[in-house]
């Protein structure tokens, strides 16, 4: 498929003229346990600019009504510096910098160290899944039955993630070319992949359903066609599939193609 499609623009438009303004603007449904925290501090950064931009119009607007040239036809001119005039531009200086600035950092902060630093341990038994990102695909490699990264047993997705809910899962990501970045928009998460270094992600689904997965990365000609699937299960349902991909990986398998062994020790 090209870069533009009738077929896929119609049904967008069609999609699209279904929905209301609210409901187009609304962000992706969050799937994760902690992507509330990603669209609270989002709410709190629009909620904030658009209080301050109210009063800057307040004030851009109403000192234009009340010092208007049929009321003061006499210009008055001053440099900003007397001792009120410096009282508050210095008020409303770090009420911008106390209110917006240090508090988006504080919540932030906090969540980055009480929450996504607090890695999955291999005692939490979590899903582990190996990312190579390359222009212009993404690619899944499970362990197999043996639990041991690059064996025959390797199951290696294309653009085809598969995970159970209500089960933490790490991604280790890296690129095989150019910088890329691997983006769960029903997550609220991401990270990039960079070559010759490697990074890592987690996060716990918590709805079955399908879903995307993005580039949020410029990363060529073909950037738009980094787009790959997001299936969640449940553990059963996931156990199922897991075990009959682990069989047929074993009648695919080539240890002698680098196309399909480009894994890594898995790095706890």
């Amino acid at each position: 498929m090209g870069i533009f499609s009738p077929v896929l623009a119609a049904t967008t438009a069609v999609n699209n003229s279904q929905m209301g303004l609210i409901e187009m603007m609304a962000p992706p449904e969050d799937i994760s346990v902690h992507g509330n925290l990603i669209d609270w501090l989002f709410a709190y950064t629009t909620g904030m600019n658009i209080l301050f931009f109210i009063l800057v119009c307040i004030g851009l607007f109403g000192f234009s009504w009340v010092y208007r040239a049929s009321k003061h036809p006499k210009a008055y001119y001053t440099y900003g510096n007397k001792k009120p005039h410096i009282m508050i531009a210095t008020a409303v200086g770090l009420s911008v910098f106390i209110g917006v600035d240090m508090n988006i950092t504080r919540i932030a902060n906090n969540d980055y160290v009480n929450v996504f630093t607090k890695w999955p341990k291999a005692e939490d038994n979590p899903v582990r899944v190996e990312v190579l990102a390359q222009q212009w695909a993404w690619h899944f490699r499970y362990a197999g039955s043996d639990g041991v990264f690059n064996t025959e047993d390797d199951i290696v997705q294309l653009n085809d993630l598969r995970l159970p809910i209500d089960r933490k899962v790490i991604l280790q990501v890296l690129s095989k070319d150019v910088i890329h970045s691997l983006y769960f928009p029903n997550a609220r998460r991401k990270v990039d992949a960079i070559p010759g270094r490697l990074t890592r992600i987690w996060w716990e689904p918590t709805k079955a359903g399908n879903w995307d997965i993005a580039c949020a990365e410029m990363c060529g000609t073909y950037h738009y066609r980094m787009k790959a699937h997001l299936t969640t299960y449940s553990q059963e349902d996931f156990g199922d599939w897991l075990a009959e991909a682990s069989d047929k990986a074993l009648q695919v398998n080539d240890i002698e193609n680098p196309e399909l062994f480009w894994g890594w020790q898995w790095q706890w």
